[in-house]
């Protein structure tokens, strides 16, 4: 039985970041499911449980003995293994893209404190602009090369309180009990590769920007069905 690939998108961005991947393991003959993580924002803390929950909800109608593949892009990766506790459903294997790694023990803070200094001051009322709207035009522009993806992306972005970014995320014990690994696109996520290495992880690279699994969807999927045809991930 092969697994169902479900992707999970960064809450600071949208499920359109990974559509496009979707279509290419879809039409390899893959299962996909690209949960939306669009509402996790709404009320107050804690966030994370939103996460998980969202997740297991959009893989109600999938029998509880398929088995399936995580994946997690950037900030996504810190609630994989909230995400795996809460499911059901055997999981083969989580790959972690150009993502953030939760801790190895204790708790795992979303946002580093050189960040939340950086985000307070954007803060109106205690709510942050979109993602994108943090950085300048030269930060943003090299992670698009279609207009209308660019277009669909940043429409699509949520505001995020900034108690989101505050969070900090339980990690359960032993939740990286299966095969994992890490695909990186480029800096400034080499250190997160490095530590995923260190771990005794498969990792890959496909250069590129933070992004770029909009900009390369077939050589992402590539990597990804590489990295996840490892003995014991397919049954």
């Amino acid at each position: 039985m092969q697994p169902i690939f479900v992707l999970v998108h960064s809450p600071s961005v949208g499920p359109s970041t990974w559509h496009p991947v979707a279509e290419q393991l879809a039409a390899a003959g893959y299962q996909v499911r690209v949960p939306s993580l669009l509402h996790v924002g709404a009320g107050g803390p804690p966030f994370w449980p939103r996460i998980a929950d969202a997740v297991r909800d959009d893989l109600r109608e999938i029998p509880t003995d398929h088995p399936l593949v995580l994946v997690a892009h950037s900030n996504a990766g810190l609630f994989l293994p909230s995400i795996r506790s809460g499911l059901d459903h055997p999981v083969n294997g989580s790959v972690f893209v150009d993502a953030a790694l939760p801790a190895r023990i204790g708790q795992t803070p979303v946002a580093p404190l050189e960040l939340l200094e950086f985000l307070r001051p954007l803060a109106v009322d205690g709510m942050l602009p979109r993602w994108t709207d943090w950085w300048d035009e030269a930060d943003i522009a090299p992670m698009f090369s279609d207009p209308t993806m660019r277009q669909k992306v940043i429409a699509e972005q949520p505001t995020l309180p900034l108690a989101y970014y505050e969070q900090r995320i339980p990690v359960p014990d032993d939740w990286d009990d299966h095969p994992c690994s890490y695909l990186l696109f480029g800096p400034p996520y080499d250190d997160m590769a490095t530590d995923a290495r260190e771990r005794g992880w498969r990792t890959a690279h496909l250069p590129g920007a933070h992004l770029h699994q909009i900009v390369d969807p077939a050589g992402t999927a590539r990597h990804l069905l590489e990295l996840t045809t490892t003995p014991g991930f397919h049954t």
